[in-house]
């Protein structure tokens, strides 16, 4: 997307949230638009998701208008500045907003309404908050991810050995700071000064940690992991704001820095590095385990349940053991399997265009979003067609399950597959593939299941995705549809319940 197609994006968005006296905040994920707004009935949601650029939009305790991976990092810079100009000028009238599609709007309203009001439990807020601090770090895993696995291709080949080992440093370097990274945006993430948490984070990865025992035994560089650096960044808010409380202005800038690194730095070394690195073992031990002695049923039960743990938001609490496993074993083996998810989806999505032969509305839709869910950008072919349409989404899981399952069932015969980094999805993951056994055969395994995703989402959808009644209604002739205006209905529908699949 060129500059000006990004800026003129921008600029058709901003009236559409109420002009930039209403919005409160911008920032932006791998395929969303985040925004805060001052006030939400602004929001002119129909014509936001007629813009061509507009993927859909989900409500949650921030607007998020999906635009896609890459185009959203181009079109935020845009906006911002945007925001920044229209600041003290007048307000833009929003026109006259109108709703279309009854049928599936109705359906949509009220699984939206089902969703809002679980949305903002404490517990949820705090896995949001978790999120948000390993959310940024997703460029610099995708990209060193990719580097890793170039490398290793060189390796295997036996290519380019005077530059194999300039791109394993290049792309091991962040993961080998990463404890620092996550240090950072913990504290800036929960109100404190981001370097100082920071600086006791790094702690963790020093090498002369080595040196140091505790609970009887030596500590080593790296232990504890991003779980230890989140723990200790968090202590070091607390300590930081107890101190801005206490401490007298006039040596604030002395004492307040010096006992946050200080008392948090012990309680790092002398306690949570320890019990971090427990934990990290443990979730790694876990996981290995599970896909060795219950591969497919594991992988059956995470593939299948993936997208409701998206709709209640659980699915951000697999972020930072994504990030253990990747920062123990180089790879995440659960990432493959939840990516079947997708899969089910755009088999779902297919079969639903099948059968509504006459429904040129949703069939529109699923022709636009279908390249995006092929790529693992799964919110308009989710939020658009299946979720609203019930049934579907309950096929799309089946076929989710069963991807699933063929990947855990290789991965209990010895044949794991992984994912160097977290955020992509669908065929978008096959650069950042890795496991314990030759790339052809990984890429082999994770290939046959997204053909059995897409095979077995299309079939359940196909043959038991719809009632008798639910065929006449949304595949009447388009005479006698008129009347019910089908054509925005999965506009209308992409901004129902909450959270998307990160693109994982």
């Amino acid at each position: 997307m060129a500059p000006d197609k990004n800026r003129a994006t921008a600029a058709a968005i901003l009236p559409l949230v109420g002009g930039a006296q209403n919005v409160t905040s911008v920032v932006h994920c791998m395929t969303r638009l985040r925004l805060g707004l001052a006030d939400r009935s602004l929001v002119q949601d129909e014509a936001l998701k007629a813009l061509p650029a507009v993927m859909g939009v989900v409500e949650d305790d921030t607007y998020q208008i999906v635009l896609g991976p890459g185009t959203v990092a181009r079109v935020t810079p845009e906006f911002e500045a945007m925001v920044a100009e229209g600041r003290s000028a007048e307000p833009t009238a929003a026109p006259e907003h109108t709703l279309t599609a009854e049928e599936l709007a109705a359906q949509g309203a009220a699984i939206k309404e089902a969703r809002k009001a679980r949305n903002a439990t404490p517990f949820k807020l705090f896995l949001r908050r978790i999120a948000d601090i390993f959310v940024p770090l997703i460029p610099a895993l995708i990209g060193c991810g990719i580097i890793a696995g170039i490398n290793g291709l060189l390796v295997n080949l036996g290519w380019l050995p005077g530059i194999t080992p300039a791109l394993a440093a290049i792309a091991s370097g962040f993961m080998a700071l990463i404890a620092v990274f996550v240090g950072f945006n913990t504290a800036k993430e929960f109100g404190g000064t981001p370097i100082l948490g920071g600086a006791v984070a790094a702690i963790i990865v020093y090498a002369g940690v080595a040196n140091i025992e505790a609970f009887g035994q030596k500590l080593s560089p790296g232990q504890g992991g991003v779980l230890g650096a989140l723990g200790a960044a968090v202590l070091a808010t607390y300590i930081e704001k107890w101190c801005r409380k206490w401490v007298p202005e006039a040596v604030d800038v002395l004492v307040t820095p010096t006992l946050t690194v200080l008392v948090s730095g012990l309680v790092t070394i002398f306690g949570l590095m320890f019990l971090a690195g427990e934990v990290s073992t443990g979730i790694g031990t876990a996981a290995n385990w599970l896909l060795d002695n219950t591969g497919a049923f594991a992988g059956l039960v995470l593939g299948g349940l993936f997208l409701p743990l998206v709709m209640l938001g659980l699915h951000q609490a697999l972020i930072p053991i994504h990030t253990t496993l990747i920062e123990q074993q180089g790879f995440t083996v659960l990432l493959p399997i939840l990516a079947m998810a997708g899969a089910g989806q755009v088999g779902c999505a297919i079969a639903v265009y099948k059968r509504l032969k006459n429904n040129t509305s949703i069939r529109t839709t699923i022709k636009s979003a279908l390249p995006a869910g092929f790529l693992g950008v799964g919110e308009p072919l989710i939020y658009g067609v299946s979720l609203p349409l019930g049934r579907p989404f309950v096929t799309a899981c089946v076929g989710g399950a069963a991807g699933g399952a063929f990947i855990g069932f290789f991965s209990m015969i010895g044949d794991k597959v992984g994912s160097t980094a977290i955020g992509p999805s669908g065929w978008a993951l096959f650069p950042l593939l890795d496991g314990n056994k030759g790339l052809g055969l990984t890429i082999a395994i994770y290939g046959g299941g997204l053909l059995v995703g897409y095979l077995v989402g299309f079939f359940a959808t196909y043959f038991f995705g719809f009632s008798k009644e639910m065929l006449v209604e949304l595949n009447a002739a388009p005479e006698e549809a008129t009347a019910t205006t089908p054509a925005p209905a999965p506009a209308t529908d992409a901004d129902e319940p909450t959270k998307a699949p990160a693109t994982v």
